[in-house]
């Protein structure tokens, strides 16, 4: 298991002012919209449901969820009416989380690596990229849901699918670059390919070994957004990049 800690700015020339923003945005949403999870309510109105962007109508009642083998009640998704149109959560569905751990994972990741992508994007740029990534990565989780019949009425949310777009542009555009991690219980550093690499092939695996299962539970990891996200950031980020200089070289030792 690789958990990257830090990165090498020393490239790095401006201050990542959207970085910050998009950050503080995600914990703004959950502290104070999301009550610190408590506040179910909001979060089954504004979290992406692939029932709803199937069919582009918006499910405003509870759902009873059955086992696919017996066909007895195993819970119920008590979805709440979405304002204004349902192909806006895959929107809103990026900045919520659901919990604790899970906002501060994301929060991290996107700390790490997405000041250097704004860095060489362009502010712009870089939250066009970012908004890009994580629509498509939701898009990707609707995909494989009806797929491989998972439950199309389980919602999705967090900020995961957009982080690994900025993953997968990082990766490309600094691939040399060193990054800090735990690697199997011991600190060292090594290249962006290598600790990126390993996380998209955790996923990757992590996703194909859910597939056969027909999830019907209501929870759990949305590895096709990471998938499908880390994806969209490899094809994209080349074309956001034009006009912005070269790919970055190596980057050597530096702050972390």
């Amino acid at each position: 298991m690789v958990f990257p800690i830090g990165d090498d700015n020393s490239g790095r020339q401006t201050t990542p002012v959207v970085n910050y923003i998009l950050i503080a945005a995600n914990v703004l949403v959950f502290v104070l919209f999301q009550g610190l999870g408590s506040n179910e309510r909001f979060t089954y109105a504004w979290a992406t449901v692939p029932a709803e962007i199937k069919t582009g109508t918006d499910i405003d009642r509870p759902v009873v969820v059955k086992d696919p083998v017996t066909g007895e009640v195993a819970g119920r998704i008590d979805l709440e009416p979405t304002p204004g149109s349902v192909y806006l959560t895959l929107l809103t569905s990026m900045f919520m989380h659901g919990g604790f751990m899970h906002l501060f994972g994301n929060m991290l990741f996107l700390w790490i690596f997405g000041d250097n992508l704004e860095d060489r994007l362009g502010r712009v740029r870089y939250l066009t990229f970012y908004l890009v990534c994580g629509v498509l990565a939701s898009l990707a989780h609707v995909f494989t849901t009806y797929a491989f019949g998972s439950n199309p009425y389980v919602p999705s949310l967090g900020a995961s699918g957009a982080i690994s777009g900025v993953l997968g542009g990082y990766v490309l555009l600094f691939p040399r670059n060193r990054v800090k991690v735990i690697l199997f219980r011991f600190l060292t550093d090594v290249p962006a390919y290598v600790a990126l690499g390993l996380w998209f092939l955790f996923q990757f695996v992590s996703g194909i070994g859910g597939l056969g299962r027909g999830v019907q539970e209501g929870g759990g990891v949305a590895y096709a957004a990471h998938v499908g996200g880390f994806i969209a950031g490899l094809v994209l980020v080349k074309l956001f990049a034009l006009g912005r200089g070269p790919a970055a070289a190596a980057f050597g030792q530096g702050r972390y």
